[in-house]
């Protein structure tokens, strides 16, 4: 079953230059996965960012996994 990533992650012009944020926040797709990148766990994640859920961390996995298919494909 894939994850259904659209209900938390939008693009809002001003906020972060355009970049897709979770649920409203100011932390960026790119931020998480740069966080999960450096090593750090989603324990780690979800205690440095409290207003973060898990469900927002695996849709930004679902989202870059599903982008990163679609620009592969031309």
């Amino acid at each position: 079953m894939a994850i259904e990533w659209r209900e938390r992650i939008k693009r809002v012009p001003g906020v972060r230059s355009g970049q897709p944020i979770i649920r409203g926040l100011r932390i960026t797709v790119k931020d998480v996965l740069g966080f999960l990148a450096s090593g750090m766990t989603v324990a780690e994640i979800l205690h440095d960012f409290p207003e973060l859920e898990e469900a927002d961390i695996h849709a930004a996995l679902a989202y870059a996994a599903e982008n990163l298919s679609d620009s592969s494909a031309a």
